[in-house]
């Protein structure tokens, strides 16, 4: 795993390589800081070796574990400046905590709470791992010194950290919750890139201060200055928050190999490229490395690029053709990893899907001509009255592959990706989480809301199929 190679690089040199900072640490220093870590580390593997069984039981212990690590590592920024504790230590640190505490806390607050108790009410496994880190605490020092204030930072810890950390692991141990998993994963892969790796290359190169170095940048920056690259930031991030709605909205899963997808994804930015979560990682890697000025950053952006031509790209070979037969391979014969389409495909055995656009709304009779004008592909507009079966509203998009249909400025921006790349990202930036009901609510206020249309008594076919 990452962290373990976080572990035995630089911190574990470190701290097992200096004679004189092993000689300063008493016997009973060295013995918190080994069972810190060694003891939740056992006891996962004992209990996982035991209880493990499924990939989704992997998912919940790799979500629990990855979410207390970017949440642990953010509560110590706030510690270092609210003073709940402090870590008298030397050696193997990591923003002036312990590395090996880092991960046993991440381990005892990510992973055990679900494996030991992955049946037992939520509350009263967070209750009772509060209770633990309670009678903890005290009985760390002198590594770990309590202040007069240190409950305000337990409580601070467990609202952070063990509470998302623990509800993530349940539900993706069983499988609930798919929209909240997939926001999850999200906030996780983000601060992972922008938080997370920079805080270990700074550490890893030594300009870990935050203003000689490392974060300097950010602060020195004028606020135009850092408002335009945080912008520019965000639209390079765009397609990969838009891949993982997709994901849930869609697949019915999310980008985790151990949490996939229950129906192949080939819809939005799928349609013009395979992998739009690493093509948008890399380059937001980059710019992030760019806007802090570190070169070691800026190349971590070509690794994602590595990844997917070795590991990913054996994992899909292995994987998918299993799962989704030849669907799978029709789709990367048309549909290429770094090399973007710019008009859309879709599957010629898939149902065309439609869009709805009310004839007696005068302004949606343009938006319909307007979307006959820009040549649209593998898209059926039809008039809102004539669905077979229900009343829709002004404008509605049904996919027709199951999963449910989308109105409003959702179903406007559904259209727009059949037309041609770059109105499909415009479009992705429409469908985001915030973007899309505030926009909607604008629209609403306009008079231009999803008002319900009455049907026709008429019928059309429910499916359309290309030959």
């Amino acid at each position: 795993m990452g962290a373990a190679f976080f572990t035995d690089s630089f911190f574990t040199h470190s701290f097992f390589t200096h004679p004189s900072v092993g000689q300063a640490l008493s016997t009973r220093e060295l013995a918190i800081r080994a069972l810190g870590l060694y003891v939740p580390a056992v006891l996962t593997t004992v209990v996982a070796w035991q209880r493990v069984r499924t990939h989704r039981q992997i998912a919940a212990m790799l979500a629990g574990f990855c979410w207390a690590l970017n949440a642990l590592l953010t509560l110590q920024f706030l510690n270092l400046h609210f003073n709940w504790w402090a870590f008298h230590a030397q050696g193997g640190l990591f923003r002036s905590m312990p590395t090996d505490l880092y991960l046993g806390w991440a381990l005892l607050w990510g992973v055990l709470p679900v494996l030991c108790f992955p049946a037992s009410r939520v509350w009263m496994v967070i209750l009772g791992f509060i209770a633990l880190d309670l009678g903890l605490m005290p009985n760390c020092a002198p590594v770990v010194r309590l202040s007069g204030n240190w409950l305000t930072g337990e409580v601070v810890a467990a609202a952070l950290v063990l509470l998302p950390a623990t509800l993530f692991a349940r539900w993706s141990w069983d499988s609930s919750c798919l929209n909240l998993r997939a926001t999850f994963w999200a906030i996780t892969a983000m601060s992972s890139l922008l938080f997370l790796i920079p805080e270990i290359i700074f550490a890893a190169s030594g300009v870990a201060g935050i203003r000689n170095g490392g974060w300097g940048p950010l602060v020195g920056a004028s606020t135009i200055s850092l408002n335009a690259q945080l912008q520019f930031m965000f639209l390079l991030a765009v397609p990969a928050i838009s891949a993982a709605q997709e994901f849930a909205r869609r697949g019915l899963g999310t980008p985790i190999p151990f949490d996939p997808p229950e129906k192949l994804v080939v819809s939005g930015l799928y349609r013009y490229v395979a992998n739009p979560m690493q093509v948008s990682g890399a380059f937001v890697l980059m710019a992030w490395g760019a806007v802090l000025r570190n070169p070691w950053l800026i190349a971590a952006g070509p690794f994602v690029v590595i990844y997917s031509l070795g590991l990913a790209a054996w994992h899909e070979k292995e994987e998918m053709p299993r799962r989704f037969g030849k669907a799978w391979w029709l789709y990367r014969r048309n549909v290429k990893n770094w090399n973007l389409r710019w008009r859309p495909w879709h599957d010629p055995h898939r149902p065309i899907p439609r869009l709805y656009i009310a004839e007696s709304c005068g302004p949606c009779s343009e938006v319909r001509r307007w979307f006959e004008a820009h040549d649209q592909m593998s898209l059926e507009i039809v008039a809102a009255e004539d669905h077979p079966s229900r009343n829709l509203t002004r404008m509605t998009y049904d996919p027709l592959d199951g999963t449910p249909a989308e109105d409003g400025v959702a179903a406007f921006a559904r259209g727009l990706e059949h037309l041609h790349l770059g109105w499909t990202y415009i479009g992705a930036c429409l469908r985001l989480p915030v973007i899309r009901p505030l926009v909607q609510a604008l629209m609403d206020a306009a008079g231009f809301g999803p008002q319900t249309v009455m049907r026709r008594e008429c019928a059309i076919p429910q499916h359309k199929i290309v030959s």
